[in-house]
């Protein structure tokens, strides 16, 4: 099937819509599963609904339509926060054993898509087959950026404030092997698409988490509220930005 370009260009405002939809997704995720006390496992299965809902949309989408995209982008980042709570938490599993087996199965998925259509590449069409690997491949980078994230805030002893300055450096060093070294670019894209969940986890963290705790005490609610605002504001910005290219050409 020829493939179809419905992949935003991946510049710096993607990156940073990228880091606010996975934080919102972190904030959001608790929101449901820990303020309204719905549980890991029923809010897991409501946030996958509507990341089926939102899959479907896309895929039937013939180009790119930012507040699709990024629906399904948020999508994957609240499942996977409940998704991660859940494998972590309720089934015993913790933060080490999650973020091992998540590591495992996002190699898996790129392994497989590889293997399969010969490129990992994301900034070009893609056919229909490519598409269902790239949503696979996201949805476990941001359940393993929540297990890893968590693992990094509680496990390790540096705190949220401290998990994130370390993701952050990582994230720094990325960009400078982008612009500084001959190192695949797509390999690159996607060691910085899994290293800004944890970064959004751990912020999400800092946001709504007590100062006691070592964070800033928005909580859930005002965290995402503000988060979505944002989100939005930039999805808004996106889509017309895109609509003036479409009509100049």
């Amino acid at each position: 099937m020829r493939g179809l370009n419905k992949l935003p260009h991946v510049t710096l405002v993607f990156w940073i819509m990228k880091i606010a939809a996975t934080t919102l997704g972190e904030t959001a995720g608790d929101l449901l599963s820990m303020t309204l006390a719905v549980g890991y496992a029923v809010s897991s299965a409501i946030l996958l609904c509507f990341f089926v809902l939102a899959l479907l949309g896309q895929l039937a989408a013939r180009r790119y339509h930012p507040a699709l995209y990024w629906s399904v982008i948020l999508a994957t980042s609240t499942a996977g926060t409940t998704i991660s709570d859940f494998m972590d938490r309720s089934l015993g599993l913790g933060y080490a054993k999650g973020s091992a087996l998540l590591v495992a199965l996002l190699c898996a998925v790129l392994f497989v898509w590889r293997r399969t259509e010969g490129s990992l590449a994301v900034d070009r069409a893609l056919t229909r087959r490519a598409e269902l690997f790239y949503w696979s491949a996201i949805l476990c980078s941001n359940t393993l950026g929540t297990a890893l994230g968590d693992f990094l805030a509680d496990d390790s002893g540096l705190g949220f404030a401290g998990s994130a300055l370390v993701i952050a450096s990582l994230l720094a060093v990325v960009v400078a092997l982008t612009f500084m070294t001959r190192v695949s670019r797509v390999a690159l894209f996607w060691v910085a698409f899994v290293l800004t969940r944890p970064f959004g986890a751990t912020m999400g963290d800092v946001l709504t988490k007590s100062p006691q705790l070592g964070g800033l005490g928005l909580g859930t609610l005002g965290s995402s509220a503000v988060l979505f605002a944002l989100l939005v504001g930039l999805v808004v910005r996106e889509s017309l930005r895109l609509r003036a290219s479409r009509t100049a050409t």
